[in-house]
């Protein structure tokens, strides 16, 4: 049995703490806002982003830093990418090298266009432990207990496989790997090809247009994530083609709701005020094309849903531009 706390109260924070008190584990949610717990101490229920589930008695919920760290040997990072930093800052004083963490995010800090575990390693240091947990998992599923497959990623061994046990069960399955920058960005960037996904879904193509896209959208992911010094077989693995073949064709999927509101007409504004929940491929978008610019990695797709995301290009004129580029062979 760990001391676990868990950074974030979304949906996905909110399933690992149910999974990890169901392992057994003394389980700590903390929330940003102290509302937001008061009102989960209460009903137990998240009620604005995972009404689906409830939270074991067990679970213990707390706005408090000093609170949600105590006695915790495993800390879960499960916070927007954008609010990564800013959440560590207030953990500051409290961080330890002895303290094993888990990044769950899947996105590119904007203006530094960093990964998760390197604004980790921001704050840590060398020393510190960090895994990333990544892989097709919706947390609503997970929770009703979907057999569901992920994949914890450190350059520690010892670390990922301590992940790999705290959170493994018989519907959990955790693999290792020790390929960090291939995780990270196979999570991360399969957002992008999923609003892709949610465009031409909108616009009413079928599956011969979202298999060429989640082919292609692969292949960028792969020139992306080798570039950065990752390898391609992590990218044809659960963090790269397993998380895009779900967040592309499930209608569970943020990104690709996105996406189809994006064909729908309505504006990038309209779509993040509609929500309550961070649709992480909205700010990937721009990290992810700036990232291809700077390894001079050719990204079509990214660079049409950043068109269409933030210069107002019509979607349909997007598709046909890609569909319209020079001929090339595949490999």
């Amino acid at each position: 049995m760990e001391g676990i706390a868990i950074l974030g109260a979304g949906s996905w924070g909110t399933a690992l703490a149910i999974l990890l008190s169901r392992n057994g584990h003394e389980v700590t949610l903390w929330a940003r806002r102290p509302e937001h717990a008061a009102e989960l101490r209460s009903s137990r229920i998240n009620v604005r982003y995972l009404p689906q589930c409830e939270l074991p008695p067990a679970v213990r919920i707390t706005s408090d830093p000093a609170e949600a760290l105590q006695d915790s040997r495993l800390v879960v990072s499960a916070i927007p990418s954008r609010y990564v930093r800013a959440t560590l800052a207030l953990f500051e004083k409290l961080l330890t090298t002895q303290t094993c963490w888990v990044s769950t995010t899947k996105g590119i800090e904007e203006n530094t266009l960093k990964r998760m575990s390197e604004i980790l390693r921001d704050s840590l240091g060398p020393s510190g432990r960090i895994v990333v947990l990544s892989g097709p998992s919706f947390a609503v599923e997970s929770v009703r207990g979907d057999p569901t497959a992920v994949v914890a990623s450190s350059d520690d061994s010892s670390a990922s496989e301590q992940v790999q046990r705290i959170f493994s069960s018989s519907r959990f399955r955790v693999y290792t790997n020790n390929d960090v920058v291939g995780t990270e960005i196979g999570g991360a960037v399969k957002n992008v090809i999923a609003i892709a996904s949610g465009v031409v879904t909108g616009l009413g193509f079928g599956s011969n247009t979202i298999a060429g896209l989640i082919t292609r959208g692969l292949a960028e992911i792969c020139r992306m994530g080798v570039a950065m010094g990752g390898r391609k077989e992590t990218l044809w693995g659960l963090a790269g083609l397993g998380d895009l073949v779900l967040t592309c064709t499930s209608s569970l999927s943020r990104n690709r709701s996105a996406g189809i509101q994006l064909a729908q007409g309505r504006t990038l504004r309209e779509i993040e005020r509609s929500t309550p929940m961070v649709v992480e491929g909205i700010p990937t978008t721009k990290a992810t094309l700036q990232l291809a610019k700077k390894y001079k990695v050719e990204m079509p797709i990214t660079e049409q849903m950043y068109q269409v995301l933030y210069a107002g290009k019509p979607p349909r004129l997007a598709i046909t531009e890609l569909m319209e580029r020079r001929l090339k062979e595949e490999f």
